[in-house]
């Protein structure tokens, strides 16, 4: 499997919690933070290893907006910030 690093967005449902990866469009959840990042490095996982078996990887990862470094990794481009905002009438 290729290297790659990516975003995690954790955000609260209820009781459980969800980890998304906003470049790969790739969420999971579980029952606390670790267990949903635990769960989304799974779920990247096997989406990197299906795209693999559809073609060329790299095509569908600079189709996110990933860039190959020069160390071999693929990194996602970087969530500068994240903020909550409301329009009012």
């Amino acid at each position: 499997m290729i290297p790659i690093e990516f975003d995690a967005i954790i955000f609260q449902e209820g009781k459980n919690f969800v980890a998304h990866c906003p470049e790969l469009d790739v969420s999971s959840c579980g029952h606390n933070v670790d267990e949903a990042k635990g769960n989304l490095k799974t779920a990247v996982r096997l989406f990197v290893e299906e795209a693999e078996k559809l073609g060329p990887v790299e095509d569908i990862l600079k189709e996110a907006g990933c860039q190959l470094g020069s160390d071999g990794m693929w990194r996602s481009p970087r969530i500068v910030a994240t903020e909550v905002m409301s329009l009012t009438a």
